[in-house]
């Protein structure tokens, strides 16, 4: 097992440093960087918006009107006075010490700048996975158990009119029936708590934060019922098929023993092994359309607000911190299932 780890540990250096490398050569090329927004900037504050404008398309063009050497300056001060080449060793050398730098329009670290985004995305992300979990799987088994039924039908049809629906349109439907608008004003429109929120006590501080929850929450989830319940549910379809079932029923074994004590051991194996990485990525998960309908301030809006204004240091901070936890993810989502399943062995894994 050791060995395994080791080299698969081994193996995500060049995967993380490939995704870099390409990610890092794609951000030389797309206009419009940090340089030419500052100076476009500079410039609509000395000519006026409607001479800015046409400044927009190249540095040159942008800059007209102001010295070569301050526009040096500020390449200096974004780190562009350096070859391509040496900014990117540079970048991986702090990076591998976990200094992803300053971000260049918050004027704060992209580590702070995360963090203070966490709170938002770890609670959509972490109610979510709780809620798929503790529902899809119990609903996939009672399935299962009933295929063909009614039940097995109206639940298939619920759930994959929830699946066909997006969640920003689900989210947007949810805030006219139920937030203030043309019928109920139940919940909340925006924030993830109410502006009095430190005024509260503790008691209504957990009620104000999940009442807040509800409408997000909701539309997050409902489209995500669809897939794990369907997969619990062909699993055990397929365990309850095979020859070891039949024969734990004609030792006499009860519908309940056989389901709970042979059949769920075996089944729960595919979903189990999803749930490392289902659980990181609980506490990183950013959806940029449902922090925007319910002005959620996440990760998921952080990400799209860098990659319009450029900030590089955030882009490819965040990058590689997400890239390093989803591979690490998937290590554990590999040793989980040899550890759960004794037919496989890591030789069998490694070959």
């Amino acid at each position: 097992m050791f060995a395994y780890i080791i080299k698969r540990l081994l193996l995500m250096i060049p995967t993380l440093f490939g995704v870099m490398l390409i990610t890092f050569a794609v951000t030389q090329f797309v206009p419009g960087g940090p340089v030419e927004q500052l100076v476009s900037e500079l410039e609509k504050g000395k000519h006026g918006a409607g001479e800015a404008s046409s400044g927009t398309a190249g540095l040159y063009r942008g800059a007209t009107g102001l010295d070569e050497k301050y526009i040096e300056e500020i390449r200096a001060l974004y780190g562009f006075d350096k070859p391509v080449y040496e900014r990117f060793i540079i970048m991986m050398k702090n990076y591998l010490s976990f200094n992803f730098g300053d971000s260049y329009f918050h004027n704060e670290s992209v580590i702070d700048l995360v963090i203070s985004k966490l709170p938002v995305s770890i609670s959509i992300g972490v109610w979510s996975f709780l809620i798929v979990y503790s529902t899809c799987i119990p609903l996939g088994i009672a399935k299962a158990v009933r295929d063909g039924s009614t039940f097995d039908v109206a639940s298939s049809t619920l759930i994959l009119i929830g699946y066909s629906i997006p969640g920003f349109v689900l989210g947007i439907t949810l805030l006219v029936f139920f937030g203030g608008g043309s019928f109920f004003d139940i919940f909340p429109l925006r924030g993830l708590v109410s502006d009095n929120w430190d005024s509260l006590p503790w008691y209504k501080q957990i009620t104000d934060y999940l009442w807040h929850m509800v409408l997000p929450i909701t539309a997050s989830v409902i489209g995500s019922f669809a897939v794990m319940t369907m997969l619990t549910k062909n699993s055990f379809i397929e365990e309850i098929r095979k020859q070891y079932v039949l024969t734990a029923k004609a030792k006499g074994l009860s519908e309940t023993a056989v389901l709970y004590r042979h059949v769920f051991r075996n089944a729960i194996i595919p979903l189990v092994t999803g749930f490392p990485a289902a659980f990181i990525g609980a506490f990183f998960t950013g959806s940029l359309l449902i922090e925007t309908i319910f002005s959620l301030d996440g990760l998921g809006l952080l990400s799209y607000e860098s990659v319009l204004k450029r900030d590089y240091p955030v882009v490819l901070g965040t990058l590689f911190l997400f890239t390093m936890l989803g591979l690490i993810a998937k290590l554990l989502a590999d040793l989980s299932y040899v550890l759960i399943d004794p037919r496989i062995h890591f030789e069998s894994v490694d070959k």
